[in-house]
């Protein structure tokens, strides 16, 4: 499957462009926003070819694809308007405060990391070229070179108020305006200059405006652009139409400018040294527990998508103290999940595994590690945490040797030259130990190639399958009565090409869908146009009335039970209009698929021609 096909599948299993308010990406991620989460196929994202891992976190969907990522979401925006969605008309959802404060960060972040991880990466060649003699570091070429290096950091007030206005929904350029005015050389020249006038505020309308120096924070700009998104609005409200244009962007900065500079810039700054130097004295009095826990969880992080929020205390301990303590865990963490991925490369004998645990190892080890984690260890799970244990003694080790970074960098080999000279050979003993050791811990804990399931069924030999007995087979009637039609003749690849499991299709004659068995609901859709059921005996099944029919929004429509509703064979699920759902345009073929097909050997169709309800329609052998 080629970018575009992946990108075109993704879209069509996300509820499509109807259903989708924000795409974005970060090193490995598709990030989506979407409207309703019901309406979003997980599990046949998950199963899609080049996608490691689909998960719903921190308000977003994000679909793990690895280092392709930036063409696949090329891509993806080529296939509609999404840029114009701002959103407005998503469903308000209740959110879990802690989620909604990681989505915020991630949502602010995520699009300035190309530049971050650039410039990050720049510093880390000055830092080797200095350090190693290659280059003179009072030659002009470097004095360059570290210009391009510190630029985004030096400049971030500006990146974080385009992005935190899109995250907030309000004007960019006024954002931008504030930032401007935090940097403005009125605010920076005068503070670079307290030590010699004494003078450290400057006075507006008889109230004082602190003089700081807000190059490279994080937390006055968010404050700042967050306070704006309510302001611009209430503005634009009370405005009459007619002067809107040239009184509101007016009244909105000589409000926020003002409200800034006097109190949200200063408070936000000394947060940020607050936090800044807490983490530098919990690093310097119990190094060791702190940088252990951190390592520990760190890849935690990374798999709900969360380690995002870590990023603002690590720009804001460069930007305060010129290090930062957090990448060291970060490294430790990278490094372990790739000598996990390394002992599994060593003991599967799965060969689909073993070319994925070997890829992903190196990935991990440059500081890519969502494919090792997603695609690898977290799979057989032991691995996983044993790379997990392995980072947390490595990062202790380095809270004990105060490892410090000098750069924001992706946390692989590639940025050990952002760390202190002095500290290069503890740095490179702890990379090495924590790959050693994520390798060993891996190798004891074991690597079980049965967890893989129909991986592993793959490498069998064709005699040694025909040889396997199965458990009594399982007989599981047609939910509807009508002709029996083959999946391949459904206008749906997610269906036709089996991405949600094997079953049938039944071209509905009668406009009932009746429970084939003892079991229980799963899921209702809020559209009525879908059921998911599961049998008394573990079977899965879901059946889906019509394609594209989630667009009638439960018109023709009528649901009988609710999710988590028992059922008995032969109860009344759901009703359906046929004629009107034709009239609408469309197609009410009904894919019939056990979902989980692949607990079973087989699913073989027993019916053709026409159905009723009491027929046996699939044998689940």
């Amino acid at each position: 499957m080629n970018n575009k096909e992946l990108a075109q599948k993704i879209l069509e299993l996300s509820g499509g462009e109807k259903n989708i308010n924000l795409v974005t990406h970060c090193a490995t991620r598709l990030r989506l926003v979407v409207k309703s989460e019901a309406e979003v196929n997980l599990k046949a994202i998950d199963t899609l070819e080049g996608v490691l891992k689909a998960q719903h976190s921190g308000g977003q969907l994000q679909v793990v694809i690895g280092a392709k990522v930036n063409k696949v979401y090329e891509e993806f925006i080529q296939l509609g308007n999404f840029s114009s969605n701002d959103g407005e008309d998503m469903p308000k959802v209740k959110k879990n405060p802690f989620n909604a404060f990681i989505e915020t960060i991630a949502g602010i972040f995520t699009p300035i990391l190309p530049a971050l991880v650039g410039c990050g990466m720049m510093k880390c060649l000055s830092s080797l070229m200095t350090t190693t003699g290659m280059v003179d570091p009072s030659m002009g070429f470097i004095t360059i070179f570290n210009m391009i290096a510190d630029c985004v950091f030096y400049f971030m007030p500006f990146f974080l108020a385009v992005s935190a206005a899109r995250k907030f929904k309000t004007n960019e350029y006024l954002a931008v305006a504030l930032a401007g005015c935090l940097l403005h050389p009125t605010i920076l020249d005068a503070a670079g200059k307290i030590a010699q006038t004494g003078v450290d505020r400057i006075s507006f309308l008889g109230l004082p405006i602190l003089l700081v120096k807000y190059t490279s924070t994080v937390i006055p700009i968010i404050l700042s652009v967050w306070l704006l998104s309510y302001v611009y609005r209430f503005v634009e409200k009370i405005v009459p139409d007619m002067l809107k244009v040239l009184v509101v962007p007016m009244i909105t900065l000589l409000i926020m400018v003002p409200v800034q500079l006097i109190a949200i810039g200063p408070f936000g700054s000394y947060v940020g040294t607050w936090i800044a130097e807490g983490l530098d004295i919990l690093f310097a009095k119990s190094g060791i527990v702190a940088g252990a826990l951190l390592g520990f969880f760190r890849p935690i992080l990374v798999m709900f998508g969360m380690h995002y929020s870590i990023m603002p205390m690590q720009v804001q301990q460069v930007a305060d103290t010129g290090f930062t303590v957090l990448t060291a865990s970060a490294l430790a963490a990278n490094i372990a999940q790739g000598g996990a991925a390394f002992a599994v490369f060593l003991k599967t004998r799965n060969k689909t595994m073993k070319a994925a645990a070997g890829s992903s190892s190196l990935t991990a080890v440059f500081g890519i590690t969502e494919p090792a984690i997603y695609g690898v260890t977290l799979r057989y799970k032991k691995p996983f945490f044993a790379g997990c244990l392995a980072a947390g003694l490595v990062s202790g080790f380095f809270g004990m040797v105060n490892a410090k970074a000098n750069a924001i960098a992706i946390p692989g080999i590639l940025s050990l030259t952002t760390f202190s000279a002095n500290k290069y050979i503890y740095i490179i003993i702890g990379v090495v130990a924590a790959f050693v050791l994520g390798c060993v811990f891996t190798l004891i804990a074991g690597v079980d190639d049965s967890v893989m399931g129909e991986d592993k069924k793959e490498d069998k030999k064709e005699d040694e399958k025909e040889n396997v007995i199965s458990c009594e087979s399982i007989m599981v009637k047609s939910p509807v009565e009508g002709t029996v039609k083959d999946l391949a003749e459904v206008n749906d690849t997610v269906f036709s090409d089996g991405l949600m499991g094997k079953g049938i299709a039944i071209e509905p004659k009668v406009g009932k869908v009746i429970a084939p068995f003892d079991g229980v609901v799963e899921a209702i859709f809020n559209t009525n146009h879908a059921i998911g059921l599961k049998s008394n005996d573990g079977v899965e099944v879901l059946i889906h009335i019509g394609l594209d029919t989630v667009n009638l929004e439960g018109k023709y429509f009528k649901s009988h039970v609710t999710n988590g509703q028992e059922i008995k064979a032969g109860d009344l699920l759901v009703e359906f209009d046929i004629d009107g759902i034709k009239k609408e345009g469309y197609d009410v073929i009904t894919p019939f698929i056990i979902t989980n097909s692949d607990k079973f050997n087989d699913v073989i169709a027993v019916k053709n021609g026409e159905v009723t309800n009491d027929d046996d329609l699939l044998n689940l052998v």
